[in-house]
C-alpha cells in the first residue's frame, strides 16, 4: 500500500514542488490549496501524468473545520496519512513602526494559527513511522527590515515544532521544519526590484536563489527512510545564506 502525504499551499511554488517530489517518490498526495482550484489541478494531472496517485482538496489553513475536513477527506480517500507537510504561508512586509494590525493579524493567523491547526491535526492522526514537516525562513537569521510580522509567525512555528517532538515522545512520529533562505517563487519575488533580487543571489556562498526543487529534495530526505533519525530540528536548507 502506498504511503499518504498531505501537502498544504501545494497549488504553487515550494508545495508544488514538494507534492510532485514526493509523488516521484511513491506517496498518494493530497494537493491542498485554498484558492486556484485550476493550478492544484495542474498539479494533480502532472502527478497522474507520470502515474502516480493524487486529489486536490480546498482548505484554509486557518479554519478548523477546514483543517479537519482535509485530514477526514484524506483519511477516506487512501485510508491513512503518513507525512503531513505544511507549507502554506503568505508574506506581506511591513515596517513594525506603521501599526499595521491588520496584517499582522492576517499573517499571524496563516502562518502560525495554520501551522497550529495542522500540526494539531497531524498528531492525532499519524501512526507510527509518521513524520510532520513544517515550514519555516532562514530569514530569522537575518531580522531585514519590513519582515516583523513575517518573523515572528515563523519563529512561532519553530517553537511549535521543538513542543510536538516532545509531546510525541515514545510514538515513533518525527517533527521538524524546513527553513529555506531566498527562493525563486511567485511569493518570494513580489514586490522586489530586478537589484533587489541580484542583491539577494549573491548573499548565499553559492550565489544563486534557490529552486523550489532544491527545497523539495530537503522535504524528500525528512519524509523518506533515510531521515528517519532526525527529529526536533530546523534544517536551513539556504546554501549557507544564514546559520
Amino acid at each position: 500500500m502506498k504511503k499518504v502525504a498531505i501537502v498544504t499551499g501545494a497549488s504553487r511554488g515550494i508545495g508544488r514542488a514538494v507534492a510532485k517530489r514526493l509523488a516521484r517518490d511513491s506517496f498518494a498526495v493530497v494537493v491542498n490549496y485554498l484558492s486556484n482550484v485550476d493550478e492544484a489541478e495542474g498539479v494533480v494531472a502532472e502527478i497522474k501524468g507520470i502515474g502516480g496517485d493524487a486529489v486536490a482538496v480546498k482548505a484554509d489553513v486557518s479554519s478548523p473545520a477546514d483543517v479537519e475536513r482535509l485530514f477526514n477527506e484524506t483519511s477516506t480517500k487512501f485510508g491513512s496519512v503518513d507525512v503531513v507537510v505544511h507549507n502554506s504561508g503568505i508574506m506581506p512586509l511591513s515596517p513594525i513602526g506603521k501599526n499595521n494590525f491588520d496584517l499582522f493579524d492576517k499573517v499571524i493567523s496563516t502562518n502560525l494559527r495554520g501551522a497550529f491547526l495542522v500540526l494539531a491535526q497531524a498528531a492525532q492522526h499519524l501512526a507510527s513511522g509518521g513524520r510532520i514537516i513544517a515550514f519555516s525562513s532562514s530569514v530569522l537569521a537575518k531580522s531585514f527590515p519590513t519582515y516583523g510580522p513575517y518573523i515572528a509567525s515563523k519563529a512561532g512555528v519553530e517553537g511549535l515544532v521543538h513542543v510536538l517532538a516532545n509531546e510525541l515522545r515514545g510514538r515513533n512520529v518525527t517533527v521538524n521544519a524546513v527553513a529555506p533562505g531566498p527562493v525563486a517563487t511567485e511569493l518570494f519575488l513580489k514586490g522586489k526590484s530586478e537589484e533587489q533580487i541580484a542583491e539577494l543571489s549573491k548573499m548565499p556562498p553559492l550565489e544563486r536563489l534557490a529552486q523550489p526543487e532544491d527545497i523539495a529534495r530537503v522535504v524528500s530526505f525528512l519524509a523518506g527512510p533515510d531521515g528517519a533519525w532526525v527529529n526536533s530540528q530546523v534544517l536551513r536548507a539556504n546554501g549557507g545564506f544564514a546559520y
